[in-house]
């Protein structure tokens, strides 16, 4: 039977498009058939699909609310498959903010939504604050320096460990190799 994968996300700054194209790439390479997709526009049927992957960004604390409606609309075909959730967030740069026990985004994102994706993942996103409207700037700004992060900066940083998410892919192209 043919793998297939859809990989479906909510980017607000273009960060967590690229981690899933990086994954999307990865999958490709390895011979899986994937549909990757704005989390707003994905309209495929859950049930074609053997791995479900989310991919979500923080912005001022939340994943964007697409995501959380986009789990509670599917909850019953999610439950049916194998899934995987990672989210992007600038708290993650931090060693000790960096994993799935210790994000603590990710930890309050699934106590509210109540899922239990089969894999994991947190990923630091990226710090570009000449893209950033005004307001985002001064609001990154100050959440940057309330967590001992830089408050200025002419060119992006950018914090993903891209080995991190080549590792995270190949978990799971594996497990869908030997559940075939």
């Amino acid at each position: 039977m043919e793998q297939k994968i859809a990989i479906v996300y909510a980017s607000v700054d273009g960060q967590t498009k690229k981690i899933c194209e990086k994954l999307n790439t990865l999958f490709k390479a390895h011979k899986i058939k994937t549909k990757l997709c704005p989390i707003a526009m994905f309209k495929e049927d859950l049930s074609e699909f053997n791995l479900i992957i989310i991919g979500a960004s923080i912005r001022y604390g939340k994943h964007h609310k697409n995501v959380t409606e986009f789990i509670q609309n599917n909850s019953k075909s999610l439950n049916k498959t194998t899934t995987a959730f990672f989210s992007v967030n600038l708290v993650a740069r931090k060693e000790n903010k960096n994993s799935i026990d210790t994000n603590p985004y990710l930890i309050k994102f699934l106590k509210t939504t109540h899922w239990k994706p089969d894999f994991l993942e947190v990923f630091a996103g990226k710090l570009d604050y000449k893209s950033y409207t005004f307001l985002d700037r001064l609001m990154i700004k100050l959440i940057m320096k309330l967590t001992d992060g830089p408050t200025k900066s002419d060119v992006p940083i950018e914090y993903t460990d891209w080995e991190k998410v080549t590792n995270f892919g190949l978990k799971l192209s594996t497990h869908l190799k030997t559940s075939e």
